[in-house]
């Protein structure tokens, strides 16, 4: 049984891009385009690992992150910041509210497989 991942990010080529990558790898992905948008997805199912971005219209992906520790299902769910963000306060603030991971892009998709695979195995 393939491992699914959430991906979020406001750019449906990056989500395009990061899909590809993790398809290609064995897993299974799931899209959304904002935290609200992802937070729809939160809807009970298995879900691995998020991939998520930091600046998004709606709601962004600290706020998204936080409202999904929320959720009982969701609350020790690996997370992934996969942003152009790369100040330290913006990380603390990521760390602060549960991500378990920060890359910054623009990124290699072996780097953020790399990053997957340490969280999940596939």
């Amino acid at each position: 049984m393939a491992k699914t991942i959430l991906i979020v990010d406001d750019s449906a080529s990056l989500r395009q891009v990061v899909s590809i990558a993790l398809k290609g790898a064995g897993y299974d992905v799931i899209e959304a385009c904002d935290g609200k948008d992802a937070l729809t997805k939160l809807d009970g199912r298995k879900i691995h690992l998020i991939i998520s971005d930091v600046n998004m219209p709606n709601m962004d992906g600290i706020a998204f992150l936080k409202a999904a520790r929320q959720l009982a299902a969701y609350k020790f769910t690996p997370v992934v910041m996969l942003t152009t963000e790369a100040s330290a306060d913006k990380k603390a603030e990521g760390q602060a509210a549960g991500a378990r991971a920060w890359v910054v892009k623009p990124f290699q998709p072996a780097q953020m497989l790399a990053a997957v695979s340490k969280l999940i195995q596939p």
